[in-house]
């Protein structure tokens, strides 16, 4: 709403929002442009000064991958389903290091830009966003190295590999909702983003990165499904090499516990949202 004071010049009231929508997304289409450029500095400045630039992207899931080889698969024998071992964990690693990296990078995002909160005005919500759709550029770089090793091991993907875009769009759904709740945590009280990597370290172990989940007890399925990341990873495998289709019944589980995590994340986002420039 503007109204004109005495020197004619428009003055412009921000109000909270209000209604049950948590997100306005005709506001949110207004700030594209902001948007964009939100997730082209988190690109710059992750990789700004570095001695491999975009090569990190890489190194760190096919490091992780040559450590967990030798240990997982030589020395404990943990199965792959069939599938060379290095594949088995490099196509688990691939959706999963995304989903890390976008829950380190994206709860300190409101904090880590204290002065734009109190200084300016824009939605919020477009912070944390821009931090778990930056991470994905790392996720398409790690991909491309993917198809060198699975020539390397004569493995030929189908035409399924289209429904990766699918399983992408559910870990960047679920992180986007677990970025939401720490980070709007994480403004009044600072010892999340301590919490976080040891929240991170025990989701990787209750997902099936290193392991199938076929060794899950059947009993205990059912709770091991409400992690969306199992999903995820395991529909990896599916479209990229020649492995079961995972559960119709966990991938619905998951789509739903994704959703559940971004609609819960964004009404608790909303309703901190006007304290962030007060706390932070």
């Amino acid at each position: 709403m503007e109204i004109t004071n005495r020197n004619a010049k428009p003055v412009s009231i921000i109000k909270p929002s209000t209604g049950w929508m948590p997100i306005d997304f005709r506001e949110l289409w207004r700030f594209r442009e902001l948007l964009y450029f939100l997730i082209l500095r988190d690109i710059k400045v992750k990789y700004k000064q570095t001695f491999i630039g975009v090569a990190w992207a890489v190194l760190q899931p096919l490091v992780s991958m040559i450590v967990f080889t030798l240990f997982f698969g030589r020395l404990a024998g943990i199965p792959s389903e069939g599938m060379p071992y290095p594949v088995f964990s490099f196509i688990g690693l691939l959706p999963w290091t995304y989903f890390a990296t976008a829950l380190q990078v994206g709860n300190t995002s409101l904090v880590g830009n204290s002065q734009l909160l109190s200084k300016i005005y824009f939605p919020r919500l477009l912070l944390p966003s821009s931090a778990v759709f930056a991470a994905l550029l790392d996720l398409l770089i790690s991909m491309a190295f993917l198809f060198i090793l699975l020539a390397w091991y004569g493995i030929h993907p189908t035409g399924r590999i289209v429904w990766l875009l699918f399983f992408i769009l559910i870990s960047a759904l679920t992180a986007l909702g677990v970025v939401l709740w720490l980070s709007a945590v994480n403004v009044k009280y600072r010892d999340v983003q301590y919490a976080v990597p040891f929240l991170v370290q025990i989701w990787f172990f209750m997902t099936p990165v290193v392991y199938p989940s076929s060794l899950v007890p059947e009993s205990i399925r059912f709770l091991y499904g409400l992690n969306p990341m199992v999903a995820v990873v395991e529909g990896f495998r599916w479209a990229i090499v020649d492995k079961e289709f995972p559960s119709i019944v966990m991938v619905i589980i998951s789509v739903l516990v994704s959703l559940m995590l971004l609609v819960s994340g964004a009404y608790y986002f909303r309703r901190m949202e006007s304290e962030f420039a007060d706390v932070v």
